[in-house]
């Protein structure tokens, strides 16, 4: 399919358009992009953290990383979600207690930084509203999300567990199918078929249910097409990509096509864009310029209010211009640059995110 006339006409009718430069200076854009990002609350929905975080060996404040504390303050990211992570491995029991065992320290690893070494300077919301009023205090906002929901196994009641330690997002898979759905990228090493349940399998459509009674978003990033589809059709609150890119810039596995564009929309959804330089970009190179592209793209097909901002930072992501968390304002700038509004870049920056993340908490049954 010929993409050249639909890109024309997206652009020609889109409100976001760059600046005339003539209109004005670069000092005028860098003074109001300022303003713009002191007065935003700005959220990275995707930081990775290694498995010795919070210790001797990862101080989260000033560890050499694309994101610590002080690189948070200096580049103005107000919030993240810290990432409890576990790879795929084979589905045995021993593999299960595993990913059992990582998650936990993980999520001790958070709440170490947020209750003991660095309660202070960051605090941990569990709601929309924490966030707001931890922000207000002047403080830096943790929130927790997991990835890949081969950490419950095949034990639903560990979503609960999880729930009571704070997490507020999962993403169904990663690299390599589970037990809940169908991976964007099989794995040979897990001797992957191309699909094993042809999206979501019967236990997957119980997780994604229980996490709607939990409250807990339904993350659709890294899942094959199939199970994107099944999971947001089936899902009763809007869910999330936590980060995923445009499919019709780059045909690369990990990012969405136009039709699932659409349905996050009809489901009310979010997708945040990633700043990862081989999802934007063939053979990488990608800049802020061509994070923003995708951002542009995914306003002008679903709407400003389902479009937010990720980095994937400590799980390879980062392009030139954003490459660590004190580099923040280039987005904004970038932002400003092509047109968008205080009110637009505070929707993309944390808005919208949050908006989804009260209806999910509106909608739950829990406790």
């Amino acid at each position: 399919m010929n993409l050249l006339p639909r890109l024309f006409a997206l652009f020609l009718f889109s409100p976001f358009v760059a600046m005339n430069v003539s209109a004005a200076s670069e000092d005028d854009v860098m003074a109001r992009a300022r303003v713009i990002h002191d007065n935003v609350m700005t959220l990275d929905s995707h930081v990775d953290i290694p498995l010795n975080f919070a210790t001797s060996e990862f101080v989260p404040a000033s560890a050499e990383a694309q994101v610590n504390l002080h690189s948070m303050r200096s580049g103005g990211l107000d919030a993240a979600f810290f990432i409890v992570y576990v790879g795929q491995t084979p589905r045995t029991e021993e593999g299960y207690q595993l990913a059992k065992a990582d998650a936990a320290a993980k999520f001790a690893a958070i709440h170490r930084m947020t209750d003991i070494l660095d309660r202070a300077e960051i605090g941990l919301a569990t709601t929309a509203q924490q966030a707001r009023e931890i922000h207000a205090q002047g403080k830096l906002v943790a929130f927790i999300g997991m990835e890949n929901g081969y950490l419950i196994g095949t034990d639903l009641g560990l979503l609960e567990s999880y729930r009571e330690q704070g997490a507020r997002y999962m993403t169904l898979v990663h690299n390599g199918h589970n037990d809940i759905g169908d991976s964007a990228q099989p794995q040979a090493l897990l001797n992957d078929a191309q699909a094993e349940h042809g999206g979501l399998s019967a236990f997957g459509y119980q997780v994604v249910e229980e996490l709607n009674r939990l409250g807990i978003l339904v993350d659709i990033s890294h899942v094959s097409k199939p199970t994107m589809l099944a999971a947001t059709r089936h899902s009763k609150v809007p869910v999330l990509a936590s980060h995923s890119s445009v499919r019709s810039l780059y045909d690369h596995p990990r990012n969405m096509d136009d039709e699932q564009l659409l349905a996050l929309k009809e489901n009310g959804g979010v997708l945040q864009l990633v700043a990862f330089d081989s999802y934007l970009k063939q053979g990488g190179g990608a800049t802020v310029s061509d994070l923003v592209d995708n951002i542009d793209y995914a306003v002008r097909l679903i709407g400003i209010e389902h479009v937010g901002i990720s980095s994937d930072f400590g799980g390879g992501g980062g392009v030139a211009g954003w490459n660590s968390a004190g580099e923040t304002f280039n987005v904004t700038l970038e932002l400003v640059r092509r047109g968008y509004s205080e009110t637009d870049i505070a929707k993309i920056w944390s808005g919208n995110l949050l908006r989804i993340l009260e209806e999910a908490e509106n909608f739950a049954s829990w406790p």
